[in-house]
């Protein structure tokens, strides 16, 4: 993967982030895992989640949530980081994209909704293991983005079973994907992880 270190800023605060600028509108931003258990934007399913996107055609961004690596600041409970999340989807519509895709794992994906759902550059979102149970989702109303949530059937943190119920106060015409045999961590199973985005990125109107 051709990424480049990049630096933006998120209102007082500067944050590092690996950009792929592709030719074209469509881009991706990328959130990290929980940064009090080790969750960067070097994570596994992180990484498997931009090969996927780069692999369509999208500009990507991943970055790492204040206080995690070179970013400055410190860990903010998911406040300060809904600003990074702004910051960054500004940083990509400053790139002249305009399909914007936002994709959250785990902690990531709390942050994304609480951040994300009235950003009108987000033309879509996906949420990968959205720990519902380990986070509260109580204030998520409608999210009128959301296209598909991924969970594996063993994991505690995101419950396919909790998130169904969920579903349709999210988006009733979202999908959800159990993967069998999948923790939270996906390990073994990225490839199955990647192969269902893969699929819904293709099945979208070119």
């Amino acid at each position: 993967m051709d990424e480049k270190e990049t630096r933006f800023s998120s209102n007082n605060l500067e944050l590092e982030g690996l950009l792929n600028l592709l030719p074209g509108e469509k881009g991706v931003v990328v959130t990290h895992p929980h940064p009090l258990y080790g969750g960067d934007m070097k994570n596994a399913v992180v990484e498997s989640l931009i090969r996927v996107f780069l692999q369509e055609g999208f500009t990507t961004l991943r970055f790492n949530f204040r206080g995690v690596g070179g970013s400055q600041g410190e860990y903010d409970q998911g406040q300060g980081e809904q600003t990074d999340v702004r910051s960054a989807l500004k940083y990509m519509t400053q790139r002249e994209k305009r399909e914007i895709s936002l994709v959250g794992y785990s902690f990531g994906a709390w942050v994304n909704v609480l951040a994300g759902t009235a950003q009108e550059e987000v033309q879509k979102m996906l949420m990968i293991s959205p720990p519902v149970a380990f986070l509260d989702f109580s204030s998520v109303t409608s999210i009128p983005q959301l296209e598909l949530v991924i969970a594996g059937d063993r994991d505690q943190i995101a419950p396919p079973n909790l998130i169904e119920t969920m579903l349709p106060v999210w988006n009733p015409a979202a999908r959800l994907e159990v993967i069998e045999g999948a923790d939270h961590f996906y390990g073994g199973y990225i490839g199955r992880l990647e192969s269902i985005i893969t699929a819904h990125l293709k099945s979208e109107p070119v």
